[in-house]
Formats: C-alpha cells, structure tokens, sequence
C-alpha cells in the first residue's frame, strides 16, 4: 500500500488496495494511518453498496441517520442526491460542519462513496480541526477551553419535520452540551468542534458573546492554508475522521445528476 501525503497538515491518499477483500492487518493498518492522517482518500475502488457496508463495519457499528435520506436495502447507507431528474435543485451541505453533532455521541467517522459524479464540481472539502486550534492565539484558546456549546437538531434539520413530529422528535433528540474544543480519545490533539450547521450557541456566556466566539472559530476553520479539496470519481471512497476535522460539498455542479453514498461509524462522547 502506498501513502501520499495531501498537504503539510494533514490527509493522504493510498493506493495499491482492494477494499472489497481486506485482510485483518491491513484494515489495522488503515485505523492508524486514519486518526494519523485523518483524511483517506483511497482511489480506484468499486464497491458495491453492500460491500460498503461490510467495509465500514471493519471500523464499528454503523448509524442509521434519524432524518436524512436512506438507501431502501442498506438503513446504514445515508444517500446524498441532488440535480438531473432527482427534482432537487439545491444543495444543501454547502457549509462547514462535523457530522451528527447533535447526538450525545456524534459519530467517529464517515466514509463517503461516489455513485453518480457530475463531470465538473461536486468537490468535497475538509478542513483540519486540529490545526485551525493550534493556530487560535493564546488569548482565544484561554476564552474557550473550558466552555461548553448547545447543538441542536432543528436549527438544519427543521425543514424535513412535519410540524406535529417536532415535539416527538425533541424528546428523541434533546439538546446536548459538548466542548468547544474537544480532545480526540486516540491522538490527544485537541480540535475545534463547533459547527455552523448544529451549534446553537456558547453555553454560560452572553449572546454577543457567543456569536463573537463562534465568529472566531469559524474564521479558524474557513482558513484555506489548512484544507484540502478532493475531486470525485465512482471509483473514489474517502475517509474522514469527524473528530478532528469539518468538511462541505461544493453545489457548482447543478444542474448536473450527483449522488454520493455515506456509511457513519458511531462515536463516543466528546471531552
């Protein structure tokens, strides 16, 4: 297996692999070079959607999204579709987010497939948590090390609820308190983990002063000397490590057909 770095930060490609036929060392090894790396894009793939599934398993158990889109045959694959004769013509993950975030146990990491690849756009990007933390000054890493954030469910995913499932669904889904700044259970590295799709708000603190921190952070994360851009194919699957690094698609290639296919590996609680 080959491994070539994507920039100074962080991300990797690998070739040299068949993920349809892993052997137990090799998928030991694709754990390590994950949380080293945190972004794996493995090329020259073809997977079927079950062979997706069994692959994701290899790293744990596999969420079943409480409000997306879901494959009929496999509840584990989440489909993202937008364009061509799909009636969508929008694109909705088109900002930077961690996925899930508002479960107590956001997931560990998603592993996304390419299905239909418009011949132009459709990129995703990632951004590398950890470095966008290391380079806070010292007086924004004192102000947010020890807060807390509220993520919550409705502030993306309202518009997909009928109006009487809203009240079943925040009994479901309550709100929940994560850090600011997150510590990852395998590296150490600590990592941003606010987000503009779930955060509701800073916990303990003003709200001019919990937009003006959030505003910070997310200046952090939009920094594009720390992240990278991966151009799909349908014989393309990417990794990424949710715990310690954001992402977003690009919808600059509508009206063209895209859809992608995603297997989420359950995480634990953040600290």
């Amino acid at each position: 297996m080959k491994v070539s770095k994507l920039n100074n930060f962080f991300g990797a490609e690998l070739q040299g692999i068949d993920l349809s036929n892993l052997k137990s060392k090799t998928v030991d090894d694709l754990k390590s070079l994950w949380v080293e790396h945190k972004v794996l894009v493995i090329r020259n793939q073809s997977l079927t959607t079950e062979e997706h599934v069994n692959f994701a398993k290899n790293f744990g158990d596999l969420e079943v999204h409480p409000f997306a889109r879901k494959h009929p045959n496999y509840q584990e694959i989440l489909v993202l579709e937008s364009g061509g004769k799909t009636g969508k013509t929008h694109y909705s993950a088109n900002d930077w987010h961690s996925d899930v975030t508002y479960r107590e146990k956001p997931p560990m990491g998603s592993i996304l497939r390419g299905v239909v690849v418009p011949k132009v756009g459709g990129d995703t990007c990632f951004a590398d948590a950890v470095a966008a933390y290391n380079r806070l000054d010292a007086e924004m890493k004192a102000a947010v090390s020890e807060l807390t954030a509220t993520h919550d469910w409705f502030k993306k995913n309202h518009h997909v609820l009928d109006k009487r499932d809203i009240e079943s669904t925040r009994k479901a889904y309550p709100l929940v308190k994560h850090p600011v700044i997150r510590t990852h259970p395998e590296s150490g590295e600590k990592a941003i983990f606010t987000n503009n799709f779930f955060t509701s708000h800073i916990d303990g603190v003003s709200e001019d002063e919990s937009s003006r921190l959030l505003r910070r952070l997310e200046k952090a994360i939009r920094d594009p000397s720390i992240q990278i851009r991966v151009r799909w194919d349908d014989a393309t699957i990417v990794m990424w490590d949710n715990r310690s690094v954001q992402h977003t698609g690009t919808d600059d290639f509508l009206p063209s057909h895209r859809r992608m296919e995603r297997a989420t590996i359950l995480g634990d609680r953040p600290f």
